[in-house]
């Protein structure tokens, strides 16, 4: 009888990888971000992400959550984060349309302001895998990453959106993107 129990199992094992085999050597498995998610995708993600956090080890904040480091964490906001979250106040980005998962739009509803900053922080500095959140450990310093971890994770005053929503010096004196004109039409060509 035991030996009928493991030969099932055995079987019961190996039609199941054959099955998982098939279904993704048959390209059936969703790739393109505009196919529908797995059943329980969000969930299992999300699930996975917040068991991953959960058992890492992360310092608490050497930056207070003041005005200073709201203004400091914008300005960080403003060159790495805004064209896929977005800004206070403006449409949504487009470029971020096109991402699967699309990324959150952090400055509508609650943001991540219900997260603890160590969690934001850890997405900040590690980014997360499969969703197009890159890694700033090596773009940001450690005082950048906490500051715009500190800006996420607080209800900001209107003095730091009134700046998030301000153009960068860089922005505001570069000049208009010129349009190409188009190319003379070949004689003959209709």
């Amino acid at each position: 009888m035991f030996r009928g129990l493991v030969v099932g199992f055995v079987l019961a094992f190996l039609l199941m990888g054959g099955g998982l085999a098939y279904y993704v050597s048959s390209g059936s498995v969703p790739a393109a971000t505009a196919d529908p998610p797995f059943p329980f995708e969000k969930q299992i993600a999300s699930f996975a992400l917040d068991a991953h956090i959960k058992k890492q080890t992360v310092p608490s904040s050497p930056v207070p959550a003041n005005d200073a480091t709201f203004l400091a964490g914008a300005q960080v906001y403003k060159q790495h984060c805004a064209a896929c979250h977005g800004l206070p106040g403006e449409p949504d980005p487009e470029f971020a349309a096109g991402m699967y998962p699309s990324p959150p739009q952090l400055f509508k509803g609650k943001g991540v302001t219900d997260d603890p900053v160590s969690e934001t922080y850890w997405k900040v500095v590690n980014g997360i895998r499969m969703t197009g959140m890159p890694a700033f450990k090596s773009a940001l310093t450690d005082t950048q990453a906490w500051q715009v971890s500190q800006l996420l994770a607080h209800e900001v005053p209107a003095s730091v959106k009134q700046e998030l929503a301000s153009k960068t010096s860089a922005e505001a004196a570069a000049p208009a993107p010129a349009v190409a004109p188009a190319p003379p039409k070949k004689p003959g060509a209709k």
